[in-house]
């Protein structure tokens, strides 16, 4: 919006002195009509009004610019969380990883071969990421959504997915030796040349999984296992799996 403005010529000083009542109010409107004649000779200089013009285009340079640099914007804020994730390697607990993971994934980042090893990941919202040949050994990804994920060939051994949703996720030729899968969602999982050793998928919901090429399911614990195919509960028993009621707390 433009302010400047024409302004009509002020009284002169003895219009305004003899409509003055009191004499204690003449020197604060002296100084009122001496301002009103500043902004008078300022409102005939057009230079100010260019001024004014100016201005506003340069609020539209900057907002030109804004959106100009938001692909690099993004780029500084994906960096930034990949760093989070990388010096947080290896490392027990979060440190920021959650957040990272989540906002990379939610942008479309890939996220193949990253190492979240030993990684607090609990509650972290994953559905549909790509962490071909993640490592998530020994991580704690209780309460985890990684539906429709894509964990093939992923290290995911001795980890933890308690109560996860892990449904449609792709878990082809994925190390699972040791998992904790008690009560998971792995309705639709895809589980073709994965290695379950070890692994507890008690109380798990295994409806519709894909598995007559699953690799090993030695001392697989299957008890209490939900909407399984009875031919795959049949041969994974004649193959080492057990049915042992295991704590689950």
């Amino acid at each position: 919006m433009i302010l400047h403005q024409k302004r009509d010529r002020p009284e002169s000083w003895a219009a305004i002195r003899s409509r003055i009542e009191h004499p204690s109010m003449v020197p604060l409107l002296a100084f009122e009509w001496l301002w009103e004649w500043v902004a008078y000779f300022l409102s005939r200089w057009v230079f100010l009004e260019v001024l004014e013009y100016l201005g506003s285009f340069s609020v539209l340079i900057a907002v030109i610019f804004y959106f100009s640099e938001s692909g690099d914007r993004v780029k500084a804020r994906h960096y930034q969380a990949w760093q989070v994730i990388n010096t947080a390697q290896g490392k027990g607990g979060s440190g920021g990883r959650i957040e990272a993971l989540q906002e990379l994934n939610a942008d479309g980042v890939s996220l193949v071969g990253v190492d979240l090893s030993l990684a607090f990941l609990q509650g972290v919202d994953l559905r549909g990421a790509n962490l071909l040949r993640a490592n998530m050994n020994a991580a704690d990804l209780r309460d985890c959504k990684l539906g429709s994920a894509n964990l093939a060939y992923a290290d995911l051994s001795s980890a933890n997915f308690r109560g996860c949703d892990l449904k449609q996720i792709s878990l082809e030729e994925a190390n699972l030796n040791g998992a904790d899968l008690w009560g998971t969602d792995l309705s639709g999982a895809k589980l073709s040349g994965a290695s379950l050793d070890d692994a507890d998928l008690g109380s798990a919901n295994l409806s519709s999984i894909d598995w007559k090429q699953v690799k090993s399911v030695k001392m697989t614990n299957l008890a209490g296992a939900r909407n399984a195919p009875q031919e795959f509960i049949d041969w994974a028993l004649k193959n080492g799996a057990i049915q042992t009621a295991v704590d689950t707390r």
